[in-house]
């Protein structure tokens, strides 16, 4: 009996397809079935789909047993939960999660009831977790709902600020990795993998870091790291937020300090839900509070359904202050007609201390 199930790929990159064989995959590997994942899906499945799309199942590699302690080594190859792309793992995050769906013994009011914080001041214990920094296949970014240059920050170039972002670069929770095993030695296609990785056919996972990575995450570890991540559901929404510091950009009227934060959306329930609307409250230190409200994010309303759950995008905020926090809604419209508003959990900005190692977006 063979010990790992064989991942089945579309030739065409056909997530739709894919994210059905995670799913199957998902319910394979945790009752210990060790079969052909193809013979796992109902033939009626099968036959819809590829009928479908007109596209075939291409082998990517074998599917292993997730960790349910413990990390995942550099250079491992997995599968999103739920995406779908494929990946590699380049380094970990130990982050503080702030779940407040999760009950606390003690909770406090709200530090700031006349600015209706929303419960900003709600007292919740954070939990650590373990994240990753990994590696997009490019192959994918065109198919999955996630926007694939998450990753900005400011760099020193020529005296002055300039804004990085590095395309195909995402962080992920311990349990959303499907971890796989593969044959090709250049299994994810980016323009970073040779540069950070190499063969080795000694080691599991047999990809290794480079120097280049290990330098790479020591000269701009303080705009890469990940060190919050909050969340709440309403109505079966489940928004997580996590923020970076990116830098600050120095004038001779004013500091002005920039933060990054990545927002991920899930449809927990069976009802299909559009984002129709945001609302965002923005303190500052400085003692300001903007109000920020608009159509959509990033330019769209995506629809969560049961096909598509998720949606995760990044966008930016500046401040004239070394800190401050931000919370909100999104007005959300569901099939029915109910419309509601789901709450975005508070969040702070905090500035790090810069020293002298600037960052870098050349490798």
């Amino acid at each position: 009996m063979d010990t790992k199930s064989t991942i089945s790929r579309p030739a065409k990159n056909n997530i739709q397809i894919l994210r059905v064989l995670t799913k199957v995959m998902a319910t394979t590997l945790f009752s210990v079935t060790r079969v052909w994942c193809t013979r796992k899906i109902p033939n009626s499945l099968t036959q819809s789909a590829c009928m479908s799309s007109n596209y075939r199942l291409a082998e990517v590699g074998k599917l292993e047993t997730p960790k349910l302690t413990g990390k995942y080594d550099t250079g491992q190859l997995f599968l999103h939960r739920v995406f779908g792309y494929r990946g590699v793992v380049l380094f970990p995050w130990l982050a503080r999660v702030y779940d407040r769906d999760v009950p606390n013994k003690k909770e406090t009011k709200p530090i700031e009831e006349t600015l209706n914080y929303n419960q900003v001041g709600k007292e919740v214990k954070g939990r650590a977790h373990t994240y990753y920094q990994v590696l997009i296949d490019s192959r994918d970014c065109p198919y999955i709902r996630a926007q694939t240059e998450a990753v900005t920050f400011l760099g020193n170039q020529d005296n002055g600020r300039t804004l990085y972002a590095v395309p195909g670069l995402d962080y992920v929770a311990h349990e959303d990795l499907m971890p796989y095993s593969g044959g090709d030695k250049r299994p994810i296609r980016h323009d970073l993998f040779d540069k950070f990785l190499t063969y080795s056919t000694d080691k599991d996972p047999c990809f290794c870091a480079r120097d280049t990575l290990k330098a790479w995450q020591e000269r701009n570890h303080p705009w890469l790291e990940l060190s919050d991540v909050h969340k709440e559901t309403t109505e079966n929404i489940r928004v997580t937020v996590i923020p970076f510091y990116m830098g600050c950009r120095e004038s001779q009227s004013a500091n002005v300090y920039w933060w990054r934060y990545c927002i991920r959306l899930e449809n927990l329930g069976e009802l299909t839900v559009q984002l129709r609307e945001r609302h965002w409250r923005i303190f500052s230190l400085s003692g300001t509070l903007e109000t920020v409200r608009g159509r959509g994010v990033v330019g769209q309303e995506p629809v969560l359904s049961r096909q598509q759950p998720a949606f995760q995008y990044s966008s930016h905020v500046s401040l004239q202050a070394p800190s401050g926090h931000m919370w909100g809604t999104f007005r959300m419209e569901r099939e029915d007609g109910y419309t509601f508003d789901c709450r975005i959990p508070p969040f702070s900005l905090e500035s790090k201390q810069e020293d002298s190692t600037q960052p870098s977006g050349i490798i």
